[in-house]
């Protein structure tokens, strides 16, 4: 498999997978995006995207996950490994991919210094 590949393993699926990260409390805002993180074992990170129908009309909310699932598959090699991580939509307009990346770079790396109990 390719590195940088976002295959099925990589998504976060299921109420009570989601319902586990959203227990571990761990989150921060960041744009329009709330991230929750819990460490999950496993060598590689999930994404678990969440989007209400009050983002938009179906053809913004499949944007905006295509964008964020491509941000995550870019980052793969340098934001932290080993965490489900699920993101929040807030409504907004679809943004850029580097605003997406450096959202995710901005707050991912925090979230799991916070689990491994770093300040």
């Amino acid at each position: 498999m390719h590195p940088l590949r976002l295959d099925r393993s990589r998504r976060l699926g299921g109420r009570a997978n989601f319902a586990a990260v959203y227990q571990a409390g761990i989150k921060q805002m960041r744009g329009p995006l709330r991230i929750f993180a819990r460490s999950n074992g496993l060598t590689h990170s999930r994404l678990g995207i969440s989007i209400s129908r009050r983002v938009g009309i179906a053809a913004r909310r499949n944007r905006i996950k295509r964008l964020l699932r491509e941000a995550f598959r870019l980052s793969q090699e340098t934001l932290p490994a080993g965490y489900d991580w699920v993101v929040v939509v807030h409504p907004h307009e679809p943004a850029k991919l580097d605003e997406y990346l450096k959202w995710f770079h901005a707050t991912m790396p925090y979230l799991a210094g916070k689990i491994q109990g770093k300040p």
